[in-house]
């Protein structure tokens, strides 16, 4: 994890229970005797997460539709970490300068709107499709005090756009911030939640895998995959290069890299790849800018 990411080193069972006791039903013990959850239920890894929001990030509650995708918390803070590290770098940024983000994608969870808030006080916009999750994801952010003055949800009325309807014209962002639908189809969803399964099995149990098997289809897959969803963010980050500083997007298979550089090139954005690790779950950070 990030340097700064402040679970790299576990867990604090004792003040997440404290401050979620729907949390104690679903620790467990590990071979080496240690606390953790079974990583293999959605309902643990959703109180885990929600304990987490509660106990470390200020929120006075959280609620997540049943079949609606579960974040992982510190995944999803290494994200936030490593593109402040890099725009600071980039830009020659104070450590402590608030940024503006835009999130593509907030679903039900509007995870990066609250942690850019809480973690960081940055200001964020979300922007989704989906009425149900604008729904709920309103009304975490209203469940507690001065974070709607932080959080703007916004939906985006046209599914052939990401971009366009969602910023205003002369509007700025610091960046852009997606977690896209990784899988071609319903059924390699499904295959690689089975494998997923397999492997949590198979692993040592004091490894702990951020697995999340819930999730609308709308989140876990769509036509061409994570590929072409984010060719689709590229192609468009074209007319709004001169509101969006950087450009970024979570690429979860290593594979994509290749037709996502070739679109990058295309249109001539200057890119990098940063690496992120978690466990035994290893990912990557497209950034983008002209």
């Amino acid at each position: 994890m990030h340097k700064n990411n402040p679970y790299k080193e576990g867990y604090n069972f004792k003040e997440l229970v404290k401050n979620n006791p729907e949390l104690s039903p679903y620790i467990i013990f590990n071979k080496l005797n240690r606390e953790t959850i079974d990583f293999g239920s959605n309902e643990a890894i959703y109180q885990l997460n929600r304990s987490l929001l509660l106990s470390n990030f200020n929120l006075a509650e959280y609620h997540l539709p049943k079949g609606y995708l579960i974040p992982g918390i510190p995944g999803r803070l290494d994200y936030l970490l490593n593109l402040k590290g890099f725009i600071n770098k980039k830009f020659n940024y104070s450590n402590e300068k608030k940024l503006r983000g835009l999130d593509i994608g907030s679903g039900a969870n509007a995870i990066y709107c609250i942690l850019g808030a809480q973690h960081f006080n940055w200001h964020m916009v979300g922007s989704e499709f989906d009425l149900k999750a604008i729904e709920f994801s309103k009304k975490n952010i209203n469940f507690t005090k001065n974070l709607p003055e932080k959080i703007n949800i916004r939906r985006q009325t046209n599914k052939s756009y990401l971009f366009k309807g969602i910023i205003n014209e002369d509007e700025l962002f610091d960046f852009t911030v997606c977690n896209p639908p990784f899988h071609n189809s319903i059924q390699e969803a499904s295959k690689s939640a089975l494998l997923k399964i397999n492997n949590l099995k198979k692993s040592d149990s004091n490894k702990e895998i951020s697995l999340n098997f819930a999730g609308q289809a709308n989140e876990l897959w769509c036509n061409g995959g994570e590929k072409l969803f984010i060719k689709r963010l590229i192609k468009e980050s074209v007319f709004f290069k001169n509101q969006v500083k950087v450009f970024s997007s979570l690429v979860s298979k290593v594979n994509s890299l290749i037709t996502i550089k070739t679109q990058l090139k295309k249109v001539n954005a200057k890119f990098t790849v940063l690496q992120m690790n978690q466990g035994n779950k290893k990912s990557r950070l497209i950034l983008w800018w002209f």
